[in-house]
């Protein structure tokens, strides 16, 4: 029986490649779109890492084996139709030749084409800690991200603190739109505190995955 017997139930195009994405597992990002073979299917599933064909030059190639920008893939799936394979991955770096996170930057507009942005979109938390980590790193003047980081864990655990009290307040005494506001400043100094302390959102992610389990 040959491996993984399932991958005969795609629907190949007639040079046997099948379109595959490749989403980013905890923000949602759709990062690239490449192309595959059954050899870079079999070699995904295998290994757990992103394989794909590259039409251009006729062979197999691995995500990230001259750049490093590696995609440790944690699930496989396929569309109704089975001609388009989709992979969940862990990406390292940036996904696009070009250095971008995600290849999909550029948007389409009425009167022409625009950049969607550095980050490329994708779940607001993951676009705001990226805004944060870019502060802690560039530092610019007059920022209040970069003056709290500059207090350090303390000062951003305080904040968590305060803005805990005014969701509750908010939750039991004001408007639904206090709240959603309350609410979002909570998030933004939980995130803050997290970059203090070193501690990445995806562990976040990874505690909350294992508890939907």
């Amino acid at each position: 029986m040959p491996a993984f017997p399932a991958l005969d139930d795609l629907q190949y195009s007639p040079d046997g490649l099948v379109p595959v994405i490749a989403q980013d597992v905890h923000s949602g990002d759709v990062l690239m779109l490449a192309w595959a073979n059954r050899d870079a299917l079999e070699r995904t599933l295998s290994t757990s890492e992103g394989h794909y064909w590259s039409r251009s030059r006729q062979c197999l190639w691995r995500k990230g084996e001259s750049s490093g920008h590696t995609q440790q893939v944690t699930e496989v799936r396929v569309d109704c139709d089975r001609d388009t394979v989709l992979y969940r991955v862990r990406q390292t770096g940036p996904a696009c030749h070009t250095g971008a996170r995600t290849c999909f930057v550029t948007r389409v507009e009425k009167d022409g084409i625009g950049r969607a942005g550095p980050d490329g979109g994708g779940h607001i938390l993951e676009r705001l800690r990226r805004t944060i980590g870019a502060r802690a790193t560039e530092r610019p003047e007059g920022s209040y991200t970069v003056a709290l980081l500059d207090k350090g864990p303390v000062k951003a655990s305080q904040k968590v603190g305060e803005e805990a009290v005014e969701v509750v307040v908010a939750a039991n005494a004001e408007s639904p739109e206090r709240l959603a506001s309350e609410s979002a400043d909570l998030l933004y100094h939980l995130l803050v505190l997290l970059e203090s302390k070193g501690v990445a959102l995806d562990a976040v992610w990874d505690e909350l995955e294992r508890r939907a389990r």
